[in-house]
């Protein structure tokens, strides 16, 4: 699964640089990193932060969103409270299937930029986490679904978000071995050639098939992997830059 990412605000500008625009740059800096809670040197999806997306309303303009998707038809704070727990990842082999997710899977994909997530290695009744991340340092793209969602009360709307996940690569299984899982999982990272493909809107069938085609696991020569500090408990340290920093386990050296 992907409950636990590091997002700097460099790392989720780097679509938006790459069209070049320096006022439409400065305008994000200005006025919408400061609606989110980046940099996240280390954010859980159950805290529900607020970082950036690009949608396919607008490629290159990333929109302000919350971590765990509301689908369309939730009608309260309090039903909206109960799901968004239970949409922080959506799996990819069933996105055109889940009440939850089936809409935004058709219409409304995103792309997420990160500097890297966290996962947790299980070792005789212990966890140890990992922080994966590109070898080259590049920002993973990760695939997401989105929706904006208009609040009742209010009558504002909030943008939220999932991180579609898939099975994991041989690096992902030798990490993610949570006993009450069935199969290693990791996020769908996209290549280079699979972003924009993924955020055009489905029509018919073969546009959901060709979907369903960029879901699978990434190059396990593209990652690298090290422990890094307790993310949960007394020990953890909080959303600090030292947080995903190297740290040896001597137990798992046995």
């Amino acid at each position: 699964m992907c409950y636990d990412i590091k997002a700097s605000l460099e790392a989720q500008l780097k679509r938006a640089r790459q069209y070049g625009d320096e006022i439409a740059i400065r305008e994000i800096e200005q006025k919408l990193a400061p609606l989110t809670d980046l940099p996240l040197y280390h954010a859980s999806g159950f805290q529900h932060p607020k970082l950036l997306i690009y949608t396919e309303e607008d490629p290159a303009m990333p929109e302000v969103a919350i971590w765990g998707l509301i689908p369309h038809w939730v009608k309260d704070e309090d039903q909206k409270k109960k799901i968004w727990n239970n949409t922080l990842n959506a799996r990819g082999e069933t996105i055109f299937e889940k009440p939850s997710f089936r809409t935004a899977a058709k219409y409304h994909r995103c792309l997420i930029y990160v500097d890297g997530f966290y996962e947790h290695h299980h070792f005789k009744g212990k966890t140890f986490p990992y922080f994966i991340q590109r070898k080259d340092k590049e920002p993973l793209v990760l695939a997401g679904l989105w929706n904006r969602w208009k609040e009742p009360d209010t009558g504002e709307y909030l943008n939220s978000f999932s991180i579609v996940t898939t099975e994991g690569n041989p690096l992902m299984a030798r990490i993610h071995n949570n006993p009450k899982l069935e199969g290693p999982r990791m996020p769908l990272i996209l290549q280079a050639d699979m972003k924009e493909k993924w955020l055009i809107p489905v029509e018919d069938e073969v546009d959901e098939k060709a979907i369903q085609e960029l879901i699978h696991s990434s190059p396990e020569e593209e990652l690298e992997a090290h422990t890094v500090r307790k993310l949960r408990g007394k020990d953890y340290l909080g959303n600090v830059p030292e947080i995903s920093e190297k740290i040896a386990y001597p137990e798992l050296k046995e």
